[in-house]
C-alpha cells in the first residue's frame, strides 16, 4: 500500500513538472509574439495573457459559470485561423469550454472586446482536438455581447 502511494506521488510530481515546463515554454512564446507585434498584455498567475481593447459597459462581469454570448475568432501564433463565429454570436455556458475561456471571458464586461492568449494547458493540452494540434497556444479575439 505504501509503495502504491509513493508511486502515485512520484507520478503526480513528474506530470506536474512536465506541465510546468510546457507552461514556461508557452509563456515565453506568447511574450515573444507580443514583443514582436508591439503589444502590451496583462497576465494572470495561470499564464493566460489578455488585452482589453474596449472595456465594455456596466460594472458586472460574467462568472466562470455564466451563460455568455460572444463573437470570436480563434487563431494560432503563426496567424492561421482554426475557428470563428463568422459574424454570428454564439451562446454557451462557460463551464462547458476550455479553462482559458472560463478564466478569460470573465475579465470582460458586456460589450467588451479584446484578445486572449491561451497557453496550451489552459486550452487542449497535449491532445489534438479537431484542427488544433496538441500543445497549441491559442489566440482568441473576443467580443462579449451579453451574459446571464
Amino acid at each position: 500500500m505504501n509503495r502504491l502511494l509513493i508511486l502515485l506521488f512520484a507520478c503526480s510530481f513528474v506530470f506536474a513538472s512536465c506541465g510546468k515546463e510546457q507552461l514556461e515554454k508557452d509563456v515565453t512564446k506568447i511574450q515573444k509574439y507580443l514583443d514582436d507585434k508591439g503589444l502590451n498584455a496583462q497576465s494572470t498567475d495561470s499564464g493566460l495573457h489578455y488585452i482589453i481593447e474596449d472595456e465594455g459597459t456596466g460594472t458586472e462581469h460574467p462568472t466562470a459559470s455564466s451563460d455568455v454570448t460572444v463573437y470570436y475568432t480563434g487563431s494560432f501564433l503563426d496567424g492561421s485561423y482554426f475557428d470563428a463565429s463568422n459574424g454570428t454570436p454564439v451562446t454557451f455556458n462557460l463551464q462547458n469550454v476550455i479553462q482559458g475561456w472560463r478564466e478569460g471571458i470573465p475579465l470582460f464586461k458586456k460589450g467588451g472586446k479584446g484578445k486572449l492568449f491561451i497557453p496550451s494547458d489552459l486550452g487542449y493540452g497535449p491532445n489534438d482536438y479537431g484542427p488544433i494540434p496538441g500543445k497549441s497556444i491559442l489566440i482568441f479575439d473576443i467580443e462579449l455581447e451579453d451574459f446571464e
